[in-house]
C-alpha cells in the first residue's frame, strides 16, 4: 500500500544502474517514494497513466520511445495534469533537453547530480512555486531561442488579455524568481503572486513556470542579459 502523504516518483532510464542509483538516493527520504521504474519511454507512459505519479525522472535518450516524445504524451494527458517531468541528461546545453522543456518538462538535471540536489529537485518541481535550477534553465533556453538577434517578426505573440501587472510578473518568473521573491520585490503578498501566476498560466495555456519562461523568451519579453535574478 502506498502512502498518499509521500511524493510518488517514477524513474525512467534504459540503464538499470542509473534507475537503481536514483531509487536508492530517494528511498532514504521520509516524504518521497519511488513507486516504479521504466526502461523505455513507452513503458514510462504506461506506468504514469496507471499510477499517476507526482514526478517522473525521465531520461532523454531511451529505446522504443525517447524521453522527449514520452514527456510530450504525458504532459498532454489531462489525467496527468498533476504529474511533473524532470528530464535527465548528460549535457546541460543540449537541444534535446530544450525540446523536452518545450514538450512540457518542468526542468532538467545532469545525470551526475549530487544526491541532495536530486532530492531538492523532486520537491521543488512537485511544489511548483519555484523554477528548477533557474540560471541553468535560462542559459539553455537562451541558447535555443536565438537571443535578441532574431528578426522581431519571428517573436511569438503574448496573449492580448495579459494585464500590465501580469506581464511584469511574467518577466520576473522568467528571471527565475520564486513567488516569495516576487512578492518582496513588488511589495505584495505571496498569495497575491500565486493568484497572478495562476491566471498567467491559464491565459497562456502553460503547464507550469518552465513553460512560462520558454514563452517569455520566445515572445522577446525577455532576452539574454535581461534576467531579473542570477
Amino acid at each position: 500500500m502506498t502512502d498518499s502523504s509521500k511524493l510518488r516518483v517514477l524513474v525512467a532510464d534504459d540503464h538499470a544502474l542509473v534507475r537503481h542509483g536514483f531509487r536508492s538516493i530517494l528511498a532514504g527520504e521520509d516524504d518521497i517514494e519511488v513507486i516504479e521504474e521504466a526502461s523505455h519511454g513507452r513503458e514510462a507512459i504506461a506506468i504514469a497513466t496507471r499510477e499517476r505519479p507526482d514526478v517522473v525522472l525521465m531520461d532523454i535518450r531511451m529505446p522504443v520511445l525517447d524521453g522527449i516524445e514520452a514527456t510530450r504524451l504525458i504532459t498532454a494527458d489531462p489525467l496527468l495534469s498533476n504529474t511533473r517531468v524532470i528530464v535527465l541528461t548528460t549535457f546541460d546545453l543540449d537541444e534535446y533537453v530544450f525540446g523536452a522543456l518545450r514538450a512540457g518538462a518542468s526542468g532538467f538535471l545532469l545525470k551526475g547530480v549530487e544526491p541532495t540536489q536530486l532530492i531538492d529537485a523532486v520537491r521543488t518541481v512537485a511544489d511548483g512555486d519555484a523554477l528548477l535550477e533557474p540560471s541553468a534553465t535560462r542559459r539553455l533556453i537562451e541558447a535555443y531561442t536565438g537571443g535578441a538577434s532574431d528578426p522581431v517578426d519571428t517573436a511569438a505573440a503574448l496573449p492580448d488579455d495579459l494585464t500590465a501587472r501580469e506581464i511584469e510578473l511574467l518577466a520576473l518568473v522568467a528571471g527565475g524568481l520564486t513567488n516569495a521573491e516576487i512578492a518582496e520585490r513588488l511589495v505584495i503578498s505571496p498569495l497575491t503572486v500565486k493568484s497572478h501566476v495562476s491566471r498567467i498560466l491559464t491565459k497562456m495555456d502553460a503547464r507550469d513556470r518552465t513553460q512560462l519562461v520558454v514563452m517569455a523568451y520566445e515572445s522577446r519579453l525577455v532576452v539574454p542579459g535581461m534576467a531579473a535574478n542570477g
